[in-house]
């Protein structure tokens, strides 16, 4: 019979249950993943409880008062508050998505926050991008050009314009390449939803002159060709982005690029 045993450190337990504010009415439970690679210990869920009298509407505001009022040692990444930056992303109730703008309104029960799935963790909410940024620069994420440059600027039309729609308005939060179940099992090779979604935000640009290049690039049975078009990317996008599509898109073009 096969031994299947769990790598180390891989078990969540119980962790501790912190005490509710002392005087406070309104609370909220929350259960947060706590892991320090520095102390050896497995994972473990933290309980804490925020007085919703004294802190904002969102989870990050909750995180952050845990942080500031509770326990300074809990690692999470923040910065812009309002949508824009990324940095939040996390596991909020079974769902990735961004802190700063789920409400704790639209959770029910106890509130449960973990890192972004399937990557390594450096610390408690914070995940380690390194490998993700690498792909996101191989699709070289810049203009490419041949022509001579004019004196003012690339223009482009109105209507090539709004091409770049939903691709654009892209934060790198990682959420939807985290969701899918594709870039768990083949992310060393995978690019995932997050950065075919920018690859096709370049290979539509007007101003663009290497469409055949990126395509060539992209051009592998691993690199596009592992979406199976299970459509979690879409589903969870905090930015209403379907990158889903836009890998549809890209299949399209090297299909018609051979007619």
């Amino acid at each position: 019979m096969v031994q299947l045993t769990l790598p180390k450190n891989s078990k969540i337990k119980a962790g501790k249950v912190w005490p509710k504010p002392e005087g406070a009415t309104h609370v909220r439970e929350f259960r947060i993943y706590r892991w320090d690679p520095e102390d050896g210990r497995n994972p473990r869920l933290d309980t804490f409880f925020v007085d919703l009298d004294d802190c904002g509407p969102m989870v990050l505001d909750a995180l952050l008062w845990i942080k500031n009022k509770i326990d300074p040692t809990l690692a999470l990444r923040r910065s812009c508050r309002e949508g824009i930056c990324g940095s939040c992303a996390m596991n909020i109730d079974g769902m990735n998505t961004l802190a700063c703008t789920k409400g704790m309104d639209e959770i029910s029960g106890p509130i449960k926050v973990y890192p972004l799935p399937h990557m390594n963790v450096v610390k408690d909410l914070v995940p380690d991008l390194t490998h993700f940024y690498a792909q996101h620069k191989s699709i070289e994420p810049w203009l490419h050009t041949s022509s001579p440059t004019p004196e003012t600027e690339w223009l482009q039309s109105h209507d090539d314009r709004q091409k770049l729609d939903g691709l654009y308005e892209c934060i790198l939060c990682a959420c939807c390449s985290t969701s899918c179940p594709s870039y768990w099992w083949n992310g060393d090779r995978y690019l995932g939803p997050a950065i075919l979604l920018q690859a096709y935000r370049w290979l539509i640009d007007s101003r663009d002159e290497a469409t055949g290049e990126r395509l060539d690039n992209l051009e592998d049975p691993f690199r596009l060709y592992r979406c199976h078009t299970i459509m979690n990317c879409t589903q969870t996008c905090p930015k209403g982005l379907n990158p889903a599509k836009a890998i549809a898109e890209i299949k399209k073009m090297l299909v018609e690029r051979q007619i």
